[in-house]
């Protein structure tokens, strides 16, 4: 059984969160078939409730099958007036966070309501459930009296649960959409990546000559895998058109560490696809993973993200020259910006460092940019 529904601004009676209701209705409620599960819509409107009757209570409530945009709940009953329940009430909220801004909006609760059918039942809705985020949920029971009118039992205790990551089936979307706008190719030779000179100077001194990974930040769309997961480089490839070189402007530091892209990017590299973003401007960001084969890295990403053919994609390629000697040729996507993470430490012998005659734009800077979940470029329809 599948929940699509929601009333959004309702209070519950005797709901665990809000307290005591005066108005509720199930008019609008719908039923349908969907591949051979009963499905309905949740209450608009609103009639009233009796008191509180002899129903049961929900007890031991059990959260399973969690995805990124839905959850399986079953709890048991005990016998007693079971045969009389017609309906069950379900209280969802967002779980608080006690580090939140005080003054920020509050997420308006979302209560749902379901005809009685044998458990367990399927909470759908991209449009109240969101990845990677901390819920409660509470239930109670209802029966329709013949005036309209409902019973309903006291609520079940609260239980907490945690939606999933996007799964492989939504970044294929993602990337989907990433590829219609990702445009033509373009030549490239070398990834580099900014920072400030004593990011360079801690990695001779203190790391042995090497750039080491760290954990990806929480930029881009909230249900990536890789947020806060990943260990890796970020390194870029984009080219000026016009030059076909390295832009000299970055937002990350007036050093630039280069170095060859064959270096990264070659036949015993697995290419991955992570993510497809903007945050609230024109420009698209796309995110993609290189991963020496057999590496940790490699491991992680295997059982998360789309892998890529690395001659033939549509946003990073590497193929063998038409010379026949043996050398690799490069293209990136134009209309995209790659950010490309490297899953492993590298050292600042295998290319160069040099400082970049540009400007450093911190306003262009992604770090722990938050996607625009209005944008319908890089917005696909789960939780965003």
């Amino acid at each position: 059984m599948e929940v699509p529904g929601l009333a959004h601004n309702l209070t519950s009676p005797l709901s665990p969160c809000e307290g005591m209701i005066k108005d509720l209705s199930l008019d609008a409620l719908q039923l349908c078939e969907r591949d051979g599960e009963e499905t309905f819509t949740c209450f608009s409107r609103v009639g009233s409730i009796s008191e509180m009757e002899e129903l049961p209570v929900p007890q031991s409530i059990k959260i399973s099958n969690i995805t990124c945009d839905s959850f399986r709940i079953c709890w048991d009953m005990e016998p007693r007036g079971k045969e009389r329940i017609t309906h069950y009430f379900i209280d969802l909220n967002k779980k608080e966070n006690k580090n939140s801004n005080k003054f920020k909006h509050k997420d308006v609760p979302t209560k749902l309501v379901a005809k009685a059918v044998p458990l367990p039942m399927t909470v759908r809705g991209h449009w109240f459930l969101s990845p990677r985020t901390e819920y409660t949920v509470a239930v109670q029971t209802a029966s329709k009296q013949t005036d309209g009118d409902y019973a309903i039992s006291e609520w079940s205790e609260i239980v907490e649960f945690c939606t999933a990551d996007y799964s492989t089936v939504h970044l294929n979307q993602l990337m989907q959409k990433a590829e219609v706008i990702a445009g033509r190719m373009l030549r490239f030779s070398v990834f580099y990546r900014n920072q400030n000179k004593e990011y360079f100077d801690h990695a001779r001194e203190a790391q042995d000559n090497r750039m080491l990974q760290s954990v990806k930040d929480n930029s881009g769309s909230h249900g990536s895998p890789i947020s806060g997961k990943l260990e890796g480089l970020f390194f870029s490839c984009n080219t000026e058109f016009n030059t076909g070189k390295p832009p000299q402007d970055s937002p990350y530091g007036r050093h630039r560490f280069e170095v060859k892209a064959d270096a990264l990017f070659n036949p015993d590299t697995n290419l991955y696809f992570g993510d497809f973003y903007c945050m609230y401007t024109a420009y698209h960001f796309v995110i993609l993973v290189l991963a020496p084969k057999g590496s940790a890295g490699d491991d992680f990403c295997k059982q998360r993200l789309p892998v890529l053919d690395i001659a033939d994609n549509r946003f990073l390629t590497c193929k063998q020259g038409e010379e026949g000697d043996g050398s690799l040729v490069f293209h990136h996507a134009q209309d995209v910006i790659l950010e490309v993470i490297y899953t492993e430490p590298v050292d600042l012998a295998s290319g160069t460092v040099a400082e970049i005659s540009g400007h450093q734009l911190m306003s262009m800077s992604t770090a722990n940019a938050k996607k625009d979940p209005s944008c319908k470029t890089c917005n696909i329809s789960v939780g965003r």
